[in-house]
């Protein structure tokens, strides 16, 4: 056990791997610099080795049972292996469809307790999710019918407007210190540039109806690839699979 920690420590401890985050002012950073340094060089000192890890593959259609009567239900799938470009009118269209098609029918109609869509610029990752939702596969043909609900909508300019203004408040919300050197060093991590992110408001800035009717075409994607993942009733998944035929392959969670 102690030479198995020992490989921890000599792993995870490493100056030359290592990337400090730091939020203050010029003045105490003048007193907290050579203290860091000092800090710093007083670590171990490694080769950084090359590790690989992959993930292990996931059933695409999963039910996952728990002692409950409701469900929580997500389906997605990554738009980037499906042929989708980054254009930042995707935030400004998951916006409007949190706050308009999926609260109306998930929430209003179907009586759940909340659903929305989230996009994770990084990977391209689209999903739909509902939570404490008495539904289940009226849930996802309410998810599959995103895409035709785009293509039908007939968007005024003063709710285009209140969804760019909506979207632009998440890119540029308004923050505290610490959120601010946090902030600096998740954008540090994963390479994204002052020049990207102007690009980006330009684009939210930039969205017009017609790429809300054009994305009809990307969600279909995920209503046609998308993968689904339930966690929620026995009696629920049961059912679904009895409608459709061993659809989701279950699994006892509680």
């Amino acid at each position: 056990m102690l030479a198995d920690l020992e490989q921890v420590r000599q792993t995870l401890v490493n100056r030359r791997s290592l990337v400090s985050n730091v939020t203050l002012d010029d003045g105490n950073w003048q007193g907290i610099q050579p203290r860091l340094e000092e800090f710093v060089s007083a670590l171990p000192s490694q080769e950084i080795r090359a590790a690989t890890w992959t993930p292990q593959a996931q059933p695409p259609f999963e039910g996952l049972t728990i002692p409950a009567r409701v469900n929580y239900v997500a389906k997605g799938t990554t738009l980037y292996d499906k042929g989708y470009a980054l254009d930042g009118s995707i935030l400004v269209i998951a916006n409007s469809l949190r706050t308009g098609y999926l609260w109306e029918k998930i929430r209003i109609q179907g009586g759940a307790y909340g659903g929305f869509c989230t996009f994770v610029r990084q990977s391209g990752r689209f999903a739909y999710v509902s939570y404490r939702d008495p539904n289940l596969l009226g849930t996802i043909d309410n998810y599959d019918g995103t895409s035709q609900f785009l293509r039908n909508l007939d968007l005024s300019d003063d709710e285009l407007v209140k969804s760019i203004i909506g979207t632009i408040g998440t890119i540029d919300d308004y923050q505290l210190p610490d959120a601010k050197g946090y902030t600096s060093l998740t954008r540090y991590l994963i390479g994204e540039s002052d020049e990207d992110r102007q690009r980006l408001r330009d684009e939210v800035l930039g969205t017009t109806q017609a790429d809300f009717k054009a994305f009809a075409d990307v969600l279909d994607q995920v209503k046609e690839h998308g993968h689904v993942v339930v966690l929620g009733s026995q009696e629920a998944i049961d059912e679904a699979n009895q409608e459709r035929g061993d659809w989701l392959q279950v699994t006892k969670v509680l």
